[in-house]
């Protein structure tokens, strides 16, 4: 049973009168408690908003906002990734760092499905497997900093959602009212990922495609919440995207993302980097896959390519030794990130190949499941990263770099690291059927 709510909810909702004593608070009643209490919790990451009065009144307007996505979306992307944990299928996940109100148009937005889709009929068709598409759309408008002011000494830029790339004071200033205009967006791209999805429906990559977001802002994640008492224990539906992570940046045990992330039903990816030690791993997998169930949760590695061989085996071991089956997906973009010598953040081709590989072969080396990557990429003929087959040098970044905030690869360096990549899982199939035989 999946019931709509309004968050905040009553914390302290009375039991029944005539309820026999010791009886527990209705499922409702206890999740806005435990929902309370995580929210308490110390939050990396949050802007401090001008006016409190007004971001109150933001919550509540989108607490009645309309869903984004469907619980039965929903649904099938929890069986889609139970079988990617089960090595019987792939994933890749994709698309802009960061969504911007301007260019959440039509137009962009099915140039990132195409792309997206393209990656998964490379995929498909070398693997002979299944794959799961989740695109980082319709809701990925706010970003991690790792400074608070920027080299003009303003407010940095922490994505729409929260204020304006315009370098002015002012614009600079935290809105919440931005909340909503995100919500608007969101709303919009992912009516034409349905279009889209409908269309290509019977094409090669072609299928449903979920959509994702980093769960960073945690008042508007707070928003849309719908307890869900379908599984093995009562938990929260997120209707603001299919799939949620947590970032590097925010993955404090003892924070409010890890305690939020807990609750949800949804699917929920965790982000991994070389600091990460094996034990602070299977802490993770305890508190954010209690249940044991595949699939639930993917742990994204971002190491680098120059340490995922070193530092991805130990974590992998000690994981797979709890018996948790969680997805292991690579991260191949922000632990390969640099500043070119004009002056532009960028990442090599070569380098993110390299990560990959490195993720294929630990995997292949402890007999375990590389399951998927997560790039950030475009459909547009961008030139943001350098290398790929056309060569592009850090002398181009200027001609066309558009990002928000991190580099993307374009389409066509998109399609090469798909290719490269359907090559390693394909190996990666044909030794697990080996093995199986």
């Amino acid at each position: 049973m999946t019931r709509t709510m309004q968050w905040p909810a009553a914390p302290h909702a009375p039991v029944a009168p005539d309820a026999p004593a010791g009886t527990a608070p209705p499922p409702d009643a206890a999740l806005a408690t435990r929902l309370e209490a995580a929210l308490a919790r110390p939050a990396a990451q949050q802007p401090v908003w001008p006016d409190p009065r007004l971001a109150r009144e933001v919550r509540e307007r989108l607490s009645r906002a309309e869903p984004i996505v469907t619980r039965a979306e929903t649904a099938r992307l929890s069986g889609g990734l139970a079988a990617v944990a089960r090595g019987e299928a792939f994933l890749v996940q994709g698309g802009d760092c960061a969504e911007t109100f301007a260019a959440n148009t039509e137009a962009h937005v099915r140039a990132n499905l195409r792309s997206l889709a393209d990656m998964a009929a490379v995929l498909g068709r070398r693997t002979g497997l299944p794959v799961v598409k989740i695109a980082r759309m319709a809701g990925q408008y706010a970003k991690p900093r790792s400074q608070s002011v920027d080299a003009q000494g303003l407010p940095v830029y922490r994505g729409d959602m929260i204020n304006s790339a315009e370098p002015t004071p002012a614009a600079r200033t935290p809105d919440p009212g931005r909340m909503l205009r995100a919500h608007a967006h969101a709303a919009g791209a992912m009516d034409l990922v349905r279009a889209f999805c409908a269309e290509t429906a019977a094409d090669a990559g072609g299928g449903e495609i979920h959509v994702s977001h980093e769960a960073l802002l945690l008042d508007y994640e707070r928003s849309l919440l719908r307890a869900d008492t379908s599984g093995p224990a009562p938990r929260l539906s997120s209707a603001l995207g299919h799939f949620l992570w947590i970032g590097e940046r925010t993955r404090r045990l003892d924070g409010a993302h890890i305690a939020f992330a807990e609750l949800l039903s949804n699917p929920i990816g965790l982000k991994i980097g070389p600091g990460t030690t094996p034990e602070a791993a299977a802490a993770y997998v305890r508190r954010l896959d209690p249940h044991r169930e595949p699939g639930r949760l993917t742990l994204v590695s971002r190491m680098g390519h120059d340490r995922i061989r070193q530092v991805l085996p130990a974590i992998v071991e000690e994981v797979t030794a709890s018996g948790h089956r969680v997805v292991w997906q690579c991260d191949p973009m922000h632990g390969n990130t640099h500043t070119s010598a004009n002056g532009y953040k960028t990442r090599d081709v070569r380098h993110i190949a390299d990560e990959i590989a490195g993720f294929f072969e630990v995997h292949r080396r402890l007999g375990t499941h590389p399951g998927g990557i997560h790039i950030e990429m475009t459909g547009e003929d961008v030139t943001e990263c350098v290398g790929g087959s056309r060569g592009i040098t850090e002398a181009d970044l200027p001609t066309r770099y558009r990002t928000a905030c991190d580099p993307r690869l374009n389409a066509e360096q998109a399609h090469e690291i798909a290719t490269l990549t359907a090559e390693w899982a394909a190996a990666a199939v044909t030794g697990a059927g080996a093995v199986a035989r």
